[in-house]
């Protein structure tokens, strides 16, 4: 049978409630009872009773998930950050995917609200004033990553024009005169949430149009041409930037094959950096946007959301970026 907090105020030869504030880490109590009865508790084995403690208090301890999916490493690292983040806060994660799909996401999110999930965390594909109604409307926290969805959504991220500006200016020092920008279909796409790719595109503009007597022109690549990519004339001239690391190694993979290296015969640069990139060769360079802050920083406003209520609505978070050097540029 398990040790109940009943068991360890008598073991500790304290009151039940300096057992709670002791194991809650909440109230006035003493440094070494608080010691000594987390030691006791350590010694006995005890776990807290999750269901009783949803019940006191109305919540179920649990946040939800909503991501494009877990095979692109940089949501998999996200997935891990905010799980880690969140079991130190007390709270369990309920993982969903929407696979790019708008009403597949609207399901999701509907499920975890039946659920009666305390709060979520989101990277949506869907977008404007509509959907933060249909959010609101669900009386539950919601905190966004990176795809920013309409103002009045609490939101975390990196400054993803000021990033991209960064690494085109850093190419274009390299002396490439022909920079390729290599992203998914953008012109036209009104419906799906590419803030992220639409911020990067402004950056890379920006670079582009102050470094006129330094290379020729910018050129957008879309992300579904890259199937073709070897048919794409390239030379020493040519930098291909891409706003994800997963383009910019598709493009690395399929340019080997016509035995051309990054870094010797063109330039190639990613956004990410994601883990696995410390396996491959030559090094990507890449941007990167500190996933695991951003997570953590996100768990925390949804956590001070679920705790607090209103005080954090309209918080946004700007979490720092880093270059990372390579050997491709």
């Amino acid at each position: 049978m398990s040790i109940t907090t009943n068991d360890l105020a008598k073991l500790c030869g304290v009151s039940r409630t300096t057992v709670i504030r002791a194991l809650n880490n909440t109230g006035r109590i003493n440094d070494a009872t608080k010691e000594m009865i987390l030691k006791t508790a350590k010694e006995h084995g005890y776990k807290p009773d999750l269901l009783a403690r949803s019940l006191a208090k109305g919540r179920t301890y649990t946040i939800g998930m909503v991501v494009l999916d877990s095979k692109n490493r940089y949501f998999a690292q996200m997935i891990s950050a905010v799980s880690a983040e969140a079991e130190k806060l007390g709270y369990g994660v309920n993982i969903n995917l929407h696979n790019n799909d708008s009403q597949k996401e609207i399901d999701k999110i509907k499920r975890l609200a039946a659920y009666k999930t305390d709060g979520i965390i989101l990277s949506s594909i869907n977008k404007g004033d509509e959907y933060k109604a249909f959010l609101d409307g669900l009386d539950i926290p919601v905190v966004s990553v990176d795809n920013k969805i309409a103002e009045g959504i609490p939101f975390v991220d990196i400054s993803q024009r000021s990033a991209m500006k960064a690494a085109t200016n850093k190419v274009i020092s390299k002396g490439y005169r022909h920079i390729v920008f290599v992203c998914p279909p953008i012109n036209g796409n009104n419906k799906e949430n590419i803030y992220v790719h639409e911020q990067r595109l402004l950056g890379f503009n920006q670079a582009i149009e102050q470094a006129q007597d330094k290379c020729t022109a910018g050129y957008l690549l879309d992300w579904d041409y890259l199937e073709h990519i070897e048919d794409y004339p390239v030379n020493k001239e040519i930098a291909f930037i891409c706003t994800a690391d997963e383009m910019a190694l598709e493009i690395m993979m399929k340019l080997k094959e016509k035995r051309l290296t990054a870094g010797k015969d063109y330039g190639l640069h990613g956004f990410d950096a994601i883990d696995t990139l410390k396996y491959i060769s030559p090094r990507l360079n890449s941007v990167n946007n500190n996933v695991e802050l951003v997570a953590k920083e996100a768990m925390q406003l949804l956590f001070n959301l679920i705790e607090v209520k209103e005080k954090e609505k309209n918080k946004r978070i700007i979490v720092p970026y880093d270059l990372v050097d390579g050997e491709t540029i």
